[in-house]
């Protein structure tokens, strides 16, 4: 799958041109640097939802019954999940659709705590 990131600048979600893991910076829209203390990355998963967008960890999604979730990354399966499934299982019939992520959008993850 292709390997690419996204991070969040205070302000926006921004694409990451290039990682310098020795300086813990990285390259952004190819004219800015970002301190990757300061500015979380987040990995595309290599999925598609509905829409054709691409889903990222740190995304909120809203699967096919409604339920909002956001995409994790779990290290101990190494794998890429929301709520109580991996995206590997994902393809059989479940259907995901973006509708933010948890920096810009963090109310629709309250509103899905309290339903």
């Amino acid at each position: 799958r292709e390997i690419k990131f996204r991070a969040w600048d205070g302000e926006a979600m921004v694409e990451v041109a290039e990682l310098h893991l020795n300086t813990k910076e990285v390259l952004v829209d190819d004219e800015a640097w970002l301190s990757m203390r300061h500015s979380p990355l987040m990995q595309y998963t290599g999925l598609h939802d509905n829409n054709g967008r691409e889903i990222y960890e740190g995304d909120i999604v809203k699967n096919e019954y409604g339920k909002v979730m956001e995409v994790n990354y779990d290290p101990r399966s190494a794998a890429f999940g929301v709520g109580d499934y991996y995206f590997g299982t994902i393809g059989s019939g479940k259907i995901l659709e973006v509708i933010g992520n948890i920096f810009e959008n963090q109310e629709l993850m309250e509103a899905a705590k309290h339903e």
